[in-house]
């Protein structure tokens, strides 16, 4: 038989772990339902009208998918043989299997973010709105706020303005990648609609922070909106009775949307406290929500070799790159959680690995 794993006490692999609530699984039992692809489920027409309103957008589309979302949203806006440009971290380039591509006929080019924040002089240099018989034409800027890759990091709102000041008159659409933007919200105090309103069309997802289990949510103007739940049929996303889901997502959004300061609380925590035990591995004044990237080669580590040390003491992490992994705080990650990951990973920070 093969050796039984050992226990996960405290889970930051992902916050796409988390497991809905008593009083989640609760409304979800009574939500009203309908057929969804005939447009009739009113508990989903609620969550759309819902996202729609607080993104500053005519309309909106659930999708069961964070990936799905954002593929919808790149075939809106991207013909064939054209492109999109995004940050070489983006999800949408490393983290969704090449579906643009796949999909959609759809190359992309990427610029190089230092902890994946936009420079928006960075994607207006490198657009070409008009190739001619030469080039690609550039139809579509991708921006991550929150940004996964990059650390949890929030986007700068001032460069998101530039950015949009700067595509707007060359015809070149904007995406969000708000899959975290609830995170990007609740540290800065930006309205959700002051970042919705400055992309053509943005996906939000409510199955990470928000601890929803399935489904993400488009939005845009309504034209587009036709569009995706045509799109979304084609792609496979089309849903019947899926309310139940939905329900999940109007709980969410009434009772997990602020709460998301604990996650980020707690993130910073351990920042700190590793900072402290081995200085280099982090930079707690980059923790500005809920995802750590540690550095662990300055203590002799390999990434997988961190893992899977945490692994045996029972922390489970993401090896995220050649030198660090990635912690991720969410609903199910508790002060004491938070304390038996400082007591656990400090030391193997301090110490190195045993020889």
């Amino acid at each position: 038989m093969p050796p039984t794993a050992p226990p996960v006490h405290v889970d930051l692999l992902s916050d796409t772990l988390t497991k809905p609530t008593d009083a989640m699984r609760r409304a979800m039992a009574d939500a009203p339902v309908g057929d969804d692809v005939f447009g009739e489920d009113p508990t989903v027409r609620r969550l759309e009208a819902r996202v729609a309103e607080l993104l500053g957008h005519e309309d909106a589309l659930f999708a069961p998918t964070g990936s799905m979302a954002n593929q919808l949203c790149l075939r809106l806006h991207v013909g064939h043989g054209e492109e999109l440009v995004a940050d070489s971290l983006a999800h949408v380039l490393r983290a969704e299997m090449g579906a643009a591509a796949v999909l959609s006929g759809i190359s992309s080019r990427s610029w190089v973010a230092e902890h994946g924040l936009l420079d928006a002089a960075q994607p207006l240099a490198l657009m070409i709105p008009d190739g001619g018989t030469y080039q690609v034409n550039t139809r579509l800027v991708v921006v991550e706020n929150t940004h996964n890759f990059g650390g949890g990091t929030v986007q700068p709102l001032d460069q998101i303005e530039t950015l949009r000041a700067g595509t707007r008159d060359r015809g070149v659409a904007m995406h969000l990648d708000g899959a975290r933007l609830w995170n990007a919200h609740v540290a800065t105090g930006v309205p959700l609609d002051t970042y919705g309103r400055q992309f053509d069309t943005v996906s939000v997802c409510l199955s990470k922070g928000l601890g929803a289990p399935v489904g993400s949510v488009i939005a845009g103007s309504r034209d587009l909106m036709a569009s995706a739940r045509i799109w979304r049929k084609r792609f496979g996303g089309g849903m019947r009775q899926v309310g139940i889901l939905a329900a999940a997502g109007l709980h969410a959004l009434d009772h997990h949307v602020e709460r998301l300061a604990d996650d980020h609380a707690r993130a910073r925590r351990f920042a700190d406290a590793a900072a402290a035990g081995r200085p280099g591995s982090v930079d707690p004044q980059r923790v500005q929500t809920n995802i750590v990237v540690l550095d662990v080669s300055g203590a002799g580590w390999a990434p997988a070799g961190f893992v899977e040390e945490a692994g045996r003491r029972g922390i489970r992490l993401y090896p995220v790159s050649a030198t660090a992994v990635r912690l991720v705080w969410h609903l199910d990650v508790d002060d004491a959680g938070t304390d038996l990951a400082i007591e656990t990973l400090v030391p193997l920070l301090e110490s190195g690995p045993s020889s």
